[in-house]
């Protein structure tokens, strides 16, 4: 049977089962395992692969990479600010500062 074919019969079996079908490498690790190699982990997670880390053969977490945050642009709202605003205070403004 072609690839094509068994991922279409398989796809047809888990019909309205399944939300979404993942096609990447899937690795579970308990946790004395996960604690013993989590350096490993981590570099497989950022590689792409879905590591889960279970405890008693249930799932509890997925490691997965963070993606960098977006950009953010300064100065958003514009304000008018009159160039005078800037200029040199004289000394009796600047007595009542200090």
């Amino acid at each position: 049977m072609p690839a094509h074919a068994a991922l279409r019969a398989l796809l047809g079996a888990c019909e309205g089962r399944v939300s979404q079908l993942s096609l990447t490498n899937v690795t579970t690790h308990n946790v004395a395992d996960a604690k013993a190699h989590l350096s490993q982990l981590l570099d497989a997670a950022v590689n792409g692969e879905d590591v889960i880390v279970a405890r008693a053969g249930k799932p509890l977490v997925r490691l997965v990479p963070v993606n960098a945050p977006a950009a953010r642009v300064l100065g958003f709202l514009a304000l008018p600010s009159p160039d005078e605003r800037f200029d040199p205070i004289d000394e009796s403004e600047l007595a009542a500062w200090s």
